[in-house]
């Protein structure tokens, strides 16, 4: 990309919306001249930020109400709305696409259960991921069953034949090591780590671990410490014995994908899936803090206290494809304050800028006027940011829908019941995917498949947590 010539008109260029915060590199601007701006809407906080060619990102904040209750305890919200520039994903990815350079690891479970169909399958979805991928692309391949391999190190994909031969032999192994294959993926996409690429480990596994580490809590710090490397990774389930809570967990904690794959036929389509939504990456490593004023307390979950203070958190973002919508609701609580106009909130979103290379950052401070006036603080909620809640809240009903199963504390009954709720507000939010996944899992837990219910309602859960619309 060229540089920006301060003194020469853009063709163009993209237009300022006054409502939304540009997340990008700053064009030139003159000094002395005074740039006039447009109505505000006051529903919205604005933020605003220059313009650049390659902007990733735009944002707005909706708050719940436009003012609160002064004097005595009150309660409020706000809608961060994240908005990935472009059109949304390549239906495809065919010659002359422009499109995100990948630095991408294919993590595979080869244990003794993959033998026959199964692996047969992988063997044949990774040709196919080969097929896609270009001279600009890094691309490595481990494998993991009592021991970990590296079946090809991080290398341009110029000639496919020799990955695609490599591929081909791969046999089963015995058991299942996946901490040491996670492990061994990571320290691949490390050595060429670059900011212009869209860095993504796909791992893909029928069963629950059985060698090296195995329990749960240390799987999924690890995966944390992977994301916390800079690295996003998407899970793949099949079969009926893998750890559906443990690779959702995982990654939920990445910022990754989860998928389950009921058949193994399917696992060619899914990483097709998978593949153009990462070619399609602008924005990655997103992650947003907030520093809380002393008065002010957290009521949303998923947060990361900052240490001992109880003010400050941060939460990992998703990756943003192009055309992307993420929406994060923050909810907040007040003790006893005067009136006047007042910051709650400040806000910090950093994020990897696919487009330019560069690390961009962007304050995100959230405000709102404390009132005696019951017409204000008594308005009704925003129908905007109360979607966006609503959403949340059922990703939290999914998830103790399937700790319910698990555990035996609810009964089937209860379980249709509570998905039956969630799927009519799913689908009058207009979230079709999700709402048919819930069917889905209805259907399996009513014929007595609560596993295949349990491994559904997962997926449904990470979608819903990122907050993607």
């Amino acid at each position: 990309m060229q540089p920006v010539d301060p003194n020469k008109t853009v063709i163009g260029a993209p237009t300022i919306d006054p409502n939304r915060t540009v997340l990008g590199s700053p064009v030139v601007t003159d000094p002395n001249k005074t740039r006039a701006m447009g109505a505000m809407d006051p529903n919205k906080t604005s933020i605003m930020a220059p313009m650049a060619p390659e902007f990733a990102l735009s944002a707005s904040i909706v708050s719940s109400r436009d003012a609160t209750m002064a004097n005595g305890p009150a309660r409020e919200q706000f809608l961060i709305e994240l908005q990935a520039a472009g059109q949304t994903a390549i239906p495809g990815l065919g010659v002359g696409v422009t499109r995100t350079p990948l630095n991408l690891c294919l993590v595979i479970d080869r244990s003794g259960s993959m033998e026959g169909a199964p692996l047969e399958y992988v063997k044949q979805a990774c040709c196919y991921v080969v097929d896609l991928l270009s001279p600009n692309d890094v691309l490595s391949i481990v494998t993991f069953e009592e021991t970990v391999d590296v079946l090809m190190p991080p290398q341009r994909v110029t000639a496919k034949d020799p990955i695609k031969q490599g591929i081909s032999r791969l046999t089963p192994g015995n058991t299942t090591n996946l901490y040491d294959g996670l492990a061994l993926g990571m320290a691949q996409v490390l050595q060429t780590a670059d900011a212009n690429r869209a860095t993504r480990m796909i791992v893909l596994s029928d069963g629950d671990p059985t060698a090296g580490i195995k329990d749960f809590q240390s799987l999924v710090q690890h995966a944390h410490e992977i994301k916390n490397r800079g690295i996003t990774v998407t899970f793949l389930g099949f079969g009926p014995d893998y750890n559906e809570e443990l690779l959702a967990a995982m990654a939920k904690r990445t910022g990754g994908n989860y998928y389950f794959i009921p058949r193994p036929d399917l696992i060619p389509e899914v990483f097709r899936t998978e593949l153009e939504k990462l070619s399609t990456v602008v924005a990655q490593n997103l992650r947003l803090e907030v520093k809380l004023a002393r008065w002010v307390s957290l009521r949303s979950t998923g947060w990361e206290a900052k240490g001992a203070d109880i003010r400050e958190f941060s939460i990992a973002l998703a990756d943003m494809e192009r055309g992307a919508t993420m929406q994060q609701v923050v909810d907040v609580e007040f003790q006893n304050h005067p009136l006047g106009h007042y910051r709650v909130v400040a806000g910090r979103l950093t994020f990897d800028n696919c487009l330019s290379g560069r690390t961009e950052t962007v304050d995100i401070d959230m405000a709102i006027e404390f009132t005696a006036d019951s017409a204000k603080y008594s308005a009704p909620v925003n129908p905007v940011v109360r979607q966006a809640a609503d959403i949340q809240a059922a990703s939290r009903v999914v998830e103790k829908t399937i700790m319910g199963l698990k555990s035996g504390q609810i009964t089937v009954m209860g379980a249709v019941a509570d998905l039956q709720k969630t799927q009519m507000l799913l689908l009058q939010e207009g979230r079709t995917q999700e709402a048919q996944e819930v069917t889905l899992a209805m259907r399996a837990i009513q014929s007595g498949d609560t596993s295949g219910a349990e491994k559904t309602l997962m997926g449904t859960m990470v979608n819903l947590d990122q907050g993607k619309k």
